[in-house]
């Protein structure tokens, strides 16, 4: 993973990008670009990191990423994902503030859905209740043209708006740094920690692979993602757990606390509730809730 700036081309009759795709798997480098992006994943399931946070993410989410803010969705096995028979399916829509759109959010009438964009350059997830309103509006602005594809896409800023207790995708945005040299030796701790979570991980051998000492490795890491590494190898222990536990399968939340690195259930209880604020018992009741 390596963080790319992207610039979205824009034809001249059009402010805002809308794209299908049906791939294998995700676009897999990290990455970020100066539009803002709506994204909603048909199908596929994986890991989506934002700035300095990642969260699980499957069939029918919609993620809605900030400007600028570093992001990349890992697809879940993304190595051999090629070979699987249904892949990812999904439709974003990109637009850019700053740009075309300028003069429109300029005007008095849109100071509230500019300051909604403005409040949410960290990005959020569309709560579960209400995705069905939002993908219906996508669809609209997806197979209508010109001034009703524009009206449609307000009124889907107008419906954003209307929703309450959107959480964050991240408590800081651009958390990591544009420079080529320094996006890449985070990518490479990033992937190493994918790659290694079940396993005991140490400061000495991360910092090692950054070719830093261990205390200059924590100053660096703490600058450049606004977390320490402890805390990103739990969040990513966490978030594997949490797709085991949804996934249903009969394991113990033992046996899962085990499988995802965690060396004692005490351990594993204390650490999933600091970062999902719910117990493992909490989380699985909540989601199946969510599910009936």
């Amino acid at each position: 993973m390596k963080v790319l700036e992207f610039t979205l081309p824009v034809a001249a009759n059009n402010s805002i990008i809308i794209k299908e795709e049906k791939l294998p798997h995700f676009y897999p480098h990290l990455h970020r670009h100066n539009e803002i992006q709506l994204k909603w994943i048909i199908e596929g399931e994986g890991t989506l990191i934002a700035g300095n946070s990642m969260h699980h993410f499957r069939s029918n989410d919609i993620f809605w990423i900030g400007a600028k803010q570093s992001h990349v969705f890992k697809s879940k096995d993304c190595e051999t994902a090629q070979h699987l028979k249904n892949g990812t399916h999904s439709i974003d829509i990109f637009f850019n503030m700053d740009a075309q759109l300028a003069s429109f959010f300029s005007l008095p009438e849109m100071s509230s859905l500019k300051a909604f964009v403005d409040q949410h350059q960290n990005g959020f997830k569309v709560p579960a209740g209400k995705v069905s309103l939002v993908t219906k509006k996508i669809l609209q602005i997806k197979n209508s043209d010109s001034m009703e594809k524009f009206l449609n896409f307000i009124d889907l800023l107008k419906l954003f708006v209307s929703f309450e207790n959107k959480e964050p995708l991240s408590s800081v945005h651009d958390s990591i740094q544009s420079n080529d040299s320094e996006s890449q030796r985070i990518a490479n701790i990033y992937n190493y920690v994918f790659k290694n979570y079940r396993e005991q991980i140490t400061l000495e051998e991360v910092a090692k692979l950054a070719y830093m000492t261990p205390p200059a490795f924590c100053r660096y890491f703490k600058k450049h993602t606004h977390n320490t590494l402890v805390g990103f190898v739990n969040q990513v222990r966490v978030n594997e757990a949490c797709k085991q536990l949804m996934e249903n399968n009969n394991d113990t939340i033992a046996c899962i606390a085990y499988n995802t690195g965690f060396n004692s259930i005490t351990n594993f209880n204390r650490v999933f509730k600091s970062v999902v604020k719910k117990s493992p018992k909490e989380y699985v009741a909540s989601y199946m809730r969510q599910v009936e």
